[in-house]
């Protein structure tokens, strides 16, 4: 595949140095990787997350089968894909604020690797790529994975008419887990519901850790986040979002009625958890944009566990 324009090649700012699209992707599909933050995985992993909880949730409430191997996998590539899209929407729409962003100038598009055109085509294919997927998880995820769509085509927006676009983010990103149940289960119950608004808590506490990185930036360009928005509190918020996170988390267990060692070891994952986001707190500088950067990703194992222990619950 030939990018749109005959540009120099160039890495995205905020890339990890040794990621695979710089070292191995072949060069000619480098920008469309970059445009899926394919170079950049955290969000595919903050986005598949939740929808193993949800299917961890949905093994406590019921019993495994051998499909929900196939529900994981299948929630793996769409996470890909429709992270890749949603990411390509996300600088479609944001590519005028891209380009005045020190962070985010060097994004394909602001940087002139791919043209809005050729952008718009690569998200309809990875789009239709995830449709294909969703086609296998039965009616009440099809439909719940259609109605995310309007969440995502949202999103890009919030951050021009209000100051919570981390809300609109975790909407869409946790929507997973709502999904992930209702392949396993065939509807959407109690458990999911209090997952969903779990995790919107959890989207809150680590992408206002992420957006202080471009406080200043979005300052000056009139870009709204809650990072801007808590200010020199954003410690004290983080606080109330991290146990209210954990907080609805146990709740969701509850309520899938699981006893015994099942509960145990789910809350012993919730545990972890709730300790994993607070050596966050305490590591938290809001005016060190590479620490904020690292503990963000660190998400990635936060969640992680919450998955693993689930499983584990589901399976015993």
């Amino acid at each position: 595949m030939q990018t749109d324009r005959q540009m120099p090649e160039t890495s995205v700012a905020d890339a990890p140095a040794d990621n695979w699209v710089d070292r191995h992707a072949p060069p000619d599909w480098r920008p469309w990787l970059r445009l899926s933050r394919a170079d950049r995985p955290i969000g595919t992993w903050l986005l598949l997350l939740p929808c193993w909880w949800g299917i961890g949730l949905a093994m406590l409430a019921d019993a495994p089968s051998w499909r929900d191997l196939w529900i994981a996998l299948a929630c793996g590539l769409g996470a890909c894909l429709m992270r890749g899209a949603g990411c390509t929407w996300n600088d479609i729409t944001d590519r005028h604020i891209d380009d005045k962003v020190a962070r985010t100038r060097s994004r394909p598009i602001p940087s002139g690797q791919v043209t809005v055109r050729g952008a718009v085509v690569w998200m309809v294919a990875q789009s239709l790529a995830g449709f294909v997927i969703l086609l296998t998880l039965g009616k009440a995820a099809i439909i719940l994975g259609i109605a995310s769509l309007g969440l995502v085509a949202i999103y890009p927006f919030a951050k021009r008419f209000t100051w919570w676009p981390q809300v609109f983010l975790g909407l869409a990103f946790n929507w997973g887990v709502l999904l992930a149940w209702a392949a396993h289960m065939g509807s959407v119950g109690p458990a999911p519901v209090l997952a969903w608004v779990a995790g919107i808590a959890w989207t809150i506490f680590y992408d206002t850790i992420y957006a202080h990185q471009d406080a200043e930036d979005d300052a000056l360009i009139g870009v709204k986040s809650t990072a801007r928005l808590f200010g020199q509190n954003s410690g004290k918020y983080l606080l109330w979002f991290g146990a209210g996170a954990v907080t609805l988390l146990s709740l969701s267990v509850l309520a899938t009625g699981a006893s015994g060692l099942g509960l145990l070891l789910a809350f012993v994952g919730i545990a972890a958890f709730a300790a994993h986001l607070a050596w966050q707190l305490r590591r938290f500088d809001m005016h060190d944009g590479a620490g904020c950067l690292r503990l963000f990703r660190s998400n990635r194992d936060a969640g992680l566990i919450v998955a693993l222990f689930l499983a584990l619950a589901g399976l015993v």
